[in-house]
């Protein structure tokens, strides 16, 4: 696959962290290419690496060598304001333990990454209960998230993750904090997302979950060991 056709581009990718005289490196010489519209799991181990690369394709850090494109951007050249910026542009995200504003509104929740892009308060209103009701939650839009389930509430961050139509969303263990069954409608809600063109990155370390992708990287000790597709079908 050509660097063209990747929304993510890594090629030769390290991360090295120092503590005093001991050097780590947590990545290792990383490359591949994620196309717009693709469905890929990261999985790996407890120091494979996998959380290190959530960080540097989240733009939460930066590679210490190597080049990361996203969206034909390099990451690596960017200050901390630039970070900043491309993550509320080109990236949407979705964690494990919800992240939402416990005295907020769903709705409000949802509008805001729209508040921090200058959205004037009507439209980004009015595109937050959009993205709810694309999840399902269009009558729980006053509802604070103690009054929601855990499924609810990882919708809700769902819907706040592609309020800003990312280029990219990134979900780190997306279903660790549920059920089987209320998992399994989360992946049946991202399988939904990204046959709309979406494209999405999870880092899992669980089998079952990763399967719900249509590609799976795993990886071990730093780098890649390997980069399959599934048999996911829709």
């Amino acid at each position: 696959m050509s660097d063209s056709a990747g929304v993510i581009v890594c090629r030769d990718v390290t991360k090295t962290y120092k503590n005093g005289s001991l050097e780590v490196q947590a990545l290792r010489g990383v490359s591949f290419t994620i196309a717009a519209g693709e469905y890929v799991a990261i999985m790996g181990p407890s120091g494979s690496g996998k959380s290190t690369m959530m960080n540097l394709l989240g733009c939460l850090d930066r590679p210490t060598s190597g080049t990361y494109l996203l969206d034909g951007i390099d990451v690596g050249t960017l200050d901390d304001n630039a970070l900043a910026a491309i993550r509320l542009r080109k990236l949407g995200f979705v964690f494990q333990g919800f992240n939402l504003l416990a005295r907020t509104s769903a709705l409000k929740n949802v509008a805001l990454p729209l508040f921090y892009a200058g959205v004037p308060g009507p439209k980004r209103l009015a595109e937050a209960e959009r993205r709810l009701t694309e999840v399902g939650l269009g009558d729980r839009a006053e509802h604070k998230p103690n009054e929601l389930s855990g499924g609810q509430q990882q919708r809700v961050a769902i819907a706040r993750a592609l309020v800003n139509d990312p280029a990219v969303l990134l979900a780190d263990e997306p279903t660790g904090n549920l059920d089987s069954q209320t998992s399994e409608e989360i992946m049946t809600l991202f399988a939904r997302v990204n046959a709309g063109g979406r494209t999405i990155i999870m880092v899992t370390h669980d089998l079952e979950v990763a399967r719900n992708a249509k590609r799976i990287i795993r990886m071990k000790d730093g780098v890649i060991v390997a980069d399959e597709a599934t048999l996911a079908v829709y």
